[in-house]
């Protein structure tokens, strides 16, 4: 029996029992849906599709594949679009985080199960881009990212604004009273004008900067505006080089290795990137067979200062890290503290590709020098202690530096679900010296959703306090700020130290020591201990797959199995 062609349409077969039938039918499908001997001839170039309508995010998804296909023709490549799960941030319950591994999985068997010679991974929204690098770690054939991009500004009042950290900061304008029903309504309508992801560091720019600095993405691609022309230049790019690789392959294991890794590490420092990150870098990583562990986020962190003004660390928004050069440019001023002799799918080495990039000019200040940073080192910091002998994780780059070494008593919190009933109650009894306790929200718990960024106490924030000590086992929005302690691990719902903790006893948070402590003696806490119940695991389906194998967030919250 003659074996499968190497590229092209007929690669892969499906089962019927006879190879020569199994592609005689492939042909007569392909012939009525248009094709003919030409195109069957080209290497064929996947294109992942997740446009719909449940994620604004994601509007501008058709035309971006659009240019990705004339790109791909250019190259002498055979387009094919196929369509996965669009995970829209704010339309999934619980949380768009329980369904990133579902997504990784689908992704990466319609990869292996589809023929296609290179494949062209089209996401942006926040668990769209870490399930699409989660999927390509295990792909025979080269994969290559694109995103949507993000936002443009708009403004409120003269103010400029942009998704999600104004968001977060007009909303406790109006929990505080400063702003009616009226105004919190035009700001609603002047927050996301236009298609593309959060405009801020959150966590969809911090993953598109991930898969650039990783190699996964051509150089430039991070941070062009969704609706620019530099944008759908950038996806015909893609397209071309995707053709190119599908004859001289380069796969996602090349490209994704502990070097590329620590890049990453490097540029999140840099960045002020979001936390979620953290829980994506490790699950890629294992995925690629890389080790990588919390250990290695704080060990870079620790040397790499702040570099970039954008909120939430600093002031500015995406368009203007694209205006000041974009990655390429902030490439080009950490290059003393990267591996440049790293290759991806660009297939010239990062310090090549560096050689061509001006450092930073003097005319902006969005993108600042290692001589001259916007902050001290140390923007992300792991914290361990007998609160989280696992690990926990903070944003010390948007925290209230006052609050960096903090002891306070603690205020529990059962769920989100039960910090939204009692946070706004006049009777809550709590002063700005609280510790803010959530638990019950991690990935068995309720798979992790962005509510450890809690609201500061209506009575408190009507009083002025704009920020208090947080400590949950949750996730934070990358668009948050606060002094705010998350991923707390092992996590309460599997009897982690969370679910010991008792309204009154005291926490103490060390920043700049990197611990986090609950200031109860062991006896107490081993009889605690005993009382704990086995926390409840869901009746069927994926829920129920995902509470009983999903690791823990310290080890990137994926699945056991995979």
């Amino acid at each position: 029996m003659t074996q499968p062609p190497a590229r092209g349409p007929m690669r892969g077969v499906t089962s019927y029992g006879d190879v020569g039938f199994s592609r005689f039918l492939r042909g007569a499908f392909l012939a009525g849906a248009g094709f003919d001997a030409d195109d069957l001839d080209r290497p064929l170039i996947g294109i992942a599709d997740l446009a719909s309508d449940y994620n604004p995010c994601h509007r501008a998804v058709p035309e971006i594949i659009a240019h990705v296909k004339r790109g791909v023709l250019q190259g002498g490549g055979l387009p094919m679009v196929f369509p996965t799960m669009s995970l829209g941030e704010t339309f999934l319950t619980p949380t768009s985080m329980l369904f990133r591994n579902l997504l990784a999985m689908e992704t990466e068997e319609l990869i292996r199960a589809q023929p296609m010679d290179a494949v062209v991974l089209v996401g942006g929204c926040d668990k769209t881009v870490p399930a699409q690098l989660m999927a390509a770690a295990n792909s025979d054939v080269p994969a290559l990212v694109e995103v949507v991009g993000p936002m443009i500004t708009n403004t409120y009042e003269g103010q400029r604004l942009g998704a999600c950290t104004d968001c977060r900061r007009m909303w406790a304008r109006h929990r505080s009273g400063e702003l009616d029903t009226e105004q919190i309504g035009r700001v609603e309508g002047a927050l996301a004008t236009t298609s593309g992801t959060c405009m801020v560091m959150g966590t969809a720019s911090t993953m598109a900067c991930m898969a650039e600095t990783l190699g996964m993405m051509l150089p430039g691609g991070a941070t062009p505006p969704s609706p620019t022309g530099d944008r759908l230049r950038h996806a015909v790019a893609t397209g071309r080089r995707a053709a190119e690789l599908a004859r001289e392959p380069v796969v996602p294991r090349e490209v994704m290795t502990r070097p590329a890794f620590l890049n990453a590490l490097t540029v999140l420092g840099a960045v002020g990137g979001s936390t979620n990150a953290v829980v994506h870098l490790l699950a890629i990583a294992r995925r690629a067979g890389v080790e990588l562990t919390l250990r290695d986020f704080d060990e870079v962190s620790r040397r790499v200062p702040l570099l970039l003004d954008l909120k939430p660390s600093g002031q500015g928004y995406m368009e203007d890290f694209h205006r000041a050069g974009g990655l390429p440019t902030l490439l080009r001023a950490l290059a003393g503290l990267l591996d440049t002799g790293h290759v991806g799918v660009a297939g010239r080495s990062l310090g090549e590709l560096l050689a061509d990039v001006h450092p930073p000019a003097g005319w902006q200040t969005t993108i600042r020098t290692l001589d001259q940073p916007l902050g001290e080192v140390g923007a992300l910091a792991v914290l361990t202690g007998t609160l989280a002998p696992e690990g926990a994780v903070i944003k010390a780059s948007a925290a209230t530096a006052s609050l960096l070494r903090h002891t306070g008593p603690a205020l529990v919190f059962e769920s989100p679900e039960d910090a939204a009933e009692r946070l706004d109650s006049p009777d809550l009894d709590v002063t700005a010296d609280h510790v803010l306790v959530l638990r019950g929200s991690g990935p068995v718990g309720a798979g992790m959703p962005e509510a450890g960024s809690l609201p500061i106490p209506r009575k408190l924030a009507s009083a002025g306090v704009t920020d208090m000590v947080r400590v949950s086992d949750a996730r934070m929005s990358g668009t948050s700020y606060g002094t705010v302690v998350l991923h707390c691990t092992p996590e309460s719902a599997v009897g982690g130290p969370l679910a010991l903790v008792r309204d009154g006893d005291l926490i103490s948070v060390d920043v700049p020591g990197r611990r986090i402590d609950l200031l109860v003696d062991e006896d107490e806490l081993s009889r605690r201990r005993s009382l704990l119940s086995p926390w409840p695991v869901p009746e069927r389906g994926w829920r129920r797959l995902y509470a009983e194998t999903v690791l823990s967030a310290s080890q990137g919250a994926d699945l056991r199995f995979m």
